[in-house]
């Protein structure tokens, strides 16, 4: 029995090639029992005449369903679902979670984890014409090649343990050379291997200090405002935590409350203000530390993007006492969805570190930890991180001009560099709403509100980055936000 080639449909939403479109439109068909053992499919030629594509793309993908037997091919006579298929199951698939259920959900749930993290970024961000929204990789700027080959590469079968084995609580030995030996002492910082673990990018470095550190007996101080994530991660945790507004110059030491346990700060680059913490505030935060007995954890986020002048040396590198935990990011310098970050700090610390890794994910994936540790190694993170820098530089130019043409008040912009800027609009305006306004007109911005602790925070405040829009389209893009504030 042949199947009718009116039966493929492409899906115009489907993601992946051509080719692999073709092979899952298969694939699912056959799983889902609809075209049997011994069924004939359309031919090459047949089938792409109906999907006007080319024969070759058609063939390429029956050959690669061939290899999955999940075809077989009878010389002349074409492509036949193959007797060894995969079967479909011999049972009625049913909804998870079908009927009403007996199950009282507000009882039944022990712990709440909503509602998260309060952010609301766009998947489509990219669709935008004025996306000034942070932490999102540009197309344009980031070496696609050069990754692709260090991937490749890492799947080669010189590296086959790596790809496939499990390193219970350990990391890859030669992203952690490269970290100890390259970059940590980039930003004065001395470390052997087993003060160093790699994590799933700095939110889950900050998750497992909060979790080692603290209890519902000790106390945190975080900046105001602040990462909203980290907020999150401190409340469920259950421990007591003060929050410490920020000034012109980041988190200011005299004010963090006495009983203090664990202080989290963003020197480099405060998150949201971009505010750098000057050396002597750094000095004097590590002398408060060692005086009143309590640990810092530095998200040194960013510190590559210093564009402008040298970063300042880390909290870390001037720390002589080991009250520093440094948490470190590729994820902003790469990409964010590669979710890879690293933990720096005593080998005490890090030994509880990786025991908690290692009960809840093992570790990260050791492909990608291969691959970035390629990626480190032959240069190419180096070569991107010049290649940003030097487009972020034209960018904050461009902004900056653009944001004084237009009298928009700019409340913090770091000192080094970084990606984005902090504003804040005229009085009584309410960001959010005005967010919900721009998308009309393509223009994405970020509201200040998520980052404060208060219930009710100011609502003048928003977020401008500009490390995801292009040069030429920023001046526009400020223009409309200026207009958009002027009729609220």
């Amino acid at each position: 029995m042949s199947i009718s080639v009116e039966t493929f449909l492409l899906d115009p939403a489907a993601e992946g090639t051509l080719q692999a479109r073709i092979q899952q439109m298969v694939a699912q068909g056959i799983l889902a029992g609809r075209f049997r053992p011994g069924e004939r499919l359309p031919s090459s030629r047949r089938m792409a005449l109906h999907l006007g594509v080319s024969r070759i793309t058609v063939t390429l993908a029956y050959t690669e369903l061939v290899a999955d037997d999940y075809l077989t091919s009878r010389g002349r006579s074409g492509y036949f679902v193959s007797e060894n298929a995969p079967e479909p199951p011999a049972f009625p698939a049913l909804r998870a979670g079908a009927g009403a259920g007996t199950v009282d959900w507000t009882r039944a749930i022990g712990q709440r984890f909503t509602p998260g993290l309060s952010m609301d970024k766009p998947a489509d961000w990219a669709s935008y014409r004025y996306p000034f929204i942070y932490g999102q990789a540009d197309r344009t700027l980031f070496d696609t090649a050069n990754w692709r080959l260090c991937a490749v590469q890492a799947l080669g079968m010189r590296d086959f343990a790596a790809l496939t084995s499990d390193y219970f609580d350990g990391d890859d030995p030669q992203l952690i050379d490269f970290i100890a030996r390259q970059s940590l002492p980039r930003r004065g910082i001395l470390a052997n291997p087993d003060e160093i673990l790699v994590t799933m990018g700095a939110q889950n470095a900050l998750w497992l200090a909060a979790q080692v550190l603290l209890n519902s007996r000790r106390r945190a101080a975080i900046e105001d405002p602040c990462y909203p994530a980290l907020r999150t991660i401190l409340t469920q945790s259950r421990c007591q935590f003060s929050t410490v507004p920020v000034d012109a110059d980041g988190l200011p030491p005299d004010a963090l409350p006495a009983g203090t346990d664990v202080v989290f700060t963003t020197p480099s680059h405060h998150c949201p203000t971009t505010a750098t913490m000057p050396v002597s505030r750094r000095k004097a935060l590590l002398q408060k530390a060692e005086e009143e007995d309590f640990v810092i954890v530095e998200d040194d986020y960013e510190f590559e993007m210093s564009f402008l002048k040298s970063p300042s040396p880390s909290l870390k590198s001037l720390d002589q006492n080991g009250r520093v935990i440094y948490v470190g990011s590729f994820s902003k310098s790469l990409f964010p969805g590669l979710r890879l970050g690293y933990l720096v700090g005593p080998e005490p610390f890090i030994r509880e570190a990786r025991a908690l890794r290692a009960t809840v994910l093992r570790h990260p994936p050791g492909h990608i930890q291969r691959t970035v540790a390629y990626y480190l190694s032959l240069g190419h993170y180096d070569a991107l991180v010049r290649r940003m820098s030097k487009a972020y530089h034209q960018r904050r130019q461009v902004i900056g001009a653009a944001l004084h043409d237009h009298g928009l008040t700019i409340a913090g912009q770091g000192t080094y560099g970084g990606s984005s800027v902090w504003l804040r609009a005229p009085d009584g305006t309410d960001t959010t709403a005005l967010a919900q306004t721009l998308r009309r007109d393509s223009v994405l911005i970020e509201p200040g509100a998520p980052f404060f602790a208060s219930p009710t925070p100011p609502t003048e405040y928003f977020r401008l980055a500009y490390s995801s829009i292009a040069a030429e389209r920023i001046t526009a893009g400020v223009g409309l936000i200026a207009a958009a504030l002027k009729s609220q």
